[in-house]
């Protein structure tokens, strides 16, 4: 038997049990409709997705061509819109994640306006898009099961093959994938962590992103001033989130613990050391500091401190803020990822400043000296000049191997490795090559378990807004939508093309005919010009 035909059982037995006061509710009906709303609640869908993220990073450990991939979404609707074109295009969602990125809250979802990725925002605007995802992932299966629905009536109604579209619907795969949640520096203390972790996990997050900044004074991890907080304050913040995860049920929840060290040079506060060696010694070892030979040495107001038997003073800059020495962030971005996983994390996310496999494998296979199973979420940022800096990659390694580079323009000119000029050029299509297979290599060499863009729909919003603009405003009018999107969606199949349909007027006219029956008063029919699509 069917799910589909024992739901449906189930359903008659119960309509029978009602007698006459349920003699208008069709039991097929109301299968349809459980159906489409599989999940009853974001926990549901945060149980779901975390059994999904763990099958896979089982499958990863096992083989790293297995890597999975997600884009970052500021909307439901920018969500929804990938996951259907994934599913159409690759005919399954499998690997396929969502991004939750705090940049794109902070730059396009808060009631402040555009602010900068400075946890600024209002941090309850980042579960209310958790769960604005998940409701329009659940409509795009609403949607396409009700297509299926009637396709099986059709089958009935005319000798079809019915078998064959109850295993469609049987055998239905979902939109719903993970989420990789942002929560930035947890907005506060551990307390205000576990409480923001806890409604985005009742929003649907499995998986939760967070950074070891300070939280009153983070800063876009591609960008200057970042100010680290010691190990102890980060560890209890995973803590906080674990407890969440565990106090909702949802025991294999995943954290991400993520390290901006490699560019940050400033900590807020010197944490206080126990005993030789832990890790609040092994922190301060990294701060710059000067020998303290007398009491002459130290100014008014400057404090002193014991590090491996000697007395010495931090740096601290005229902000309070403490300095760390030059050419220690490789090292504390190798402590921060042993610590983190060794104390809770599940995955690791490492900010670099450019996206260079080697070096990433460098600090990876380093942690994994300690950490065999280490397992990287990597950042393919936007804020990488991505043509350039393979460019400047393949030029390097080239000059290395002395070939002869005289046809193209010097390492130091950044306009001229850009120009179009170069895009025909064999140097163009070598670096073109690495970024293709980036992902890829990165995956095999690196340890990236997940890769993901954080902003891609911030620029693919603003791109394909100024290219209507340009021509719709300009010679072209109306031409400019006609042959750039609406002839483009029907070619490729869109379901955007029929945006009544995506907006859930045939769902709605559906479900006017169950509650209504003949008298339902419904949108579609022949005078609807969807009809011509």
């Amino acid at each position: 038997m069917t799910t589909y035909q024992g739901e449906t059982d189930t359903l008659a037995t119960l309509c029978q049990s009602q007698g006459s006061a349920w003699k208008t509710i069709n039991p097929e009906y109301a299968t349809r409709m459980r159906l489409q709303n599989r999940f009853r609640s974001g926990v549901d869908i945060a149980q779901f997705t975390a059994d999904i993220m763990r099958e896979d990073m089982a499958a990863y450990d096992k083989d790293t061509s297995q890597y999975t991939q997600s884009l970052g979404c500021w909307h439901g609707f920018t969500a929804q819109q990938m996951m259907m074109a994934i599913k159409r295009h690759q005919k399954t969602t499998k690997r396929s994640y969502v991004y939750l990125s705090g940049w794109m809250v902070a730059a396009l979802r808060s009631e402040f306006g555009p602010l900068p990725d400075q946890s600024m925002h209002e941090k309850t605007s980042v579960p209310a898009l958790i769960e604005e995802i998940y409701t329009f992932l659940k409509q795009a299966d609403a949607r396409e099961l009700d297509h299926l629905f009637n396709e099986l009536d059709d089958a009935k109604a005319n000798g079809g093959d019915v078998q064959a579209v109850l295993n469609k619907i049987d055998n239905f795969e979902t939109h719903v994938v993970p989420i990789i949640a942002d929560i930035d520096a947890g907005f506060g203390n551990e307390e205000a962590t576990y409480l923001l972790a806890k409604k985005m996990i009742e929003a649907g997050a499995c998986a939760i992103q967070i950074e070891n900044q300070v939280s009153d004074a983070k800063q876009c991890g591609h960008q200057a001033g970042k100010v680290t907080v010691p190990h102890e304050d980060f560890l209890a913040k995973i803590n906080a989130v674990r407890y969440a995860f565990l106090e909702l049920g949802i025991d294999n929840g995943i954290i991400v613990a993520r390290t901006d060290s490699l560019g940050a040079s400033l900590t807020q506060k010197v944490p206080v050391s126990k005993k030789p060696g832990d890790l609040a010694s092994q922190y301060n070892a990294f701060l710059e500091t000067t020998p303290v030979n007398s009491v002459d040495d130290l100014n008014e107001g400057e404090t002193a401190m014991k590090l491996n038997g000697q007395l010495c003073k931090p740096t601290r800059l005229d902000n309070g803020l403490y300095q760390f020495r030059e050419g220690t962030e490789k090292d504390r971005v190798v402590l921060d990822c042993v610590t983190s996983l060794q104390s809770g994390a599940d995955l690791l996310w490492i900010e670099t400043e450019k996206p260079h496999v080697k070096q990433i494998a460098e600090l990876v296979n380093r942690v994994k000296e300690q950490v065999p199973d280490a397992k990287l979420v990597y950042n393919n940022s936007p804020s990488f000049n991505w043509t350039l800096k393979f460019r400047e990659q393949v030029y390097q390694e080239w000059l290395e191997e002395g070939r002869d580079l005289s046809a193209y323009p010097s390492l130091d000119d950044n306009k001229a490795l850009m120009a179009p000029e170069m895009d025909a050029t064999e140097l163009a299509a070598a670096a073109d090559l690495l970024v293709q297979n980036f992902q890829r290599d990165g995956a095999r060499e690196a340890g990236i378990f997940h890769h993901l863009i954080t902003l891609p729909t911030y620029h693919t919003a603003a791109l394909s807004t100024d290219i209507l603009s340009e021509g719709y405003f300009g010679d072209l009018g109306m031409l400019a939508y006609v042959r750039d999107v609406q002839r483009q969606e029907i070619r490729r199949e869109q379901a955007s093309v029929k945006h009544q349909d995506l907006a859930g007027s045939n769902i709605g006219d559906t479900h006017k005919e169950y509650f209504s029956g003949e008298n339902a008063l419904k949108a579609g029919g022949e005078a609807n010009t969807m009809n011509q699509f």
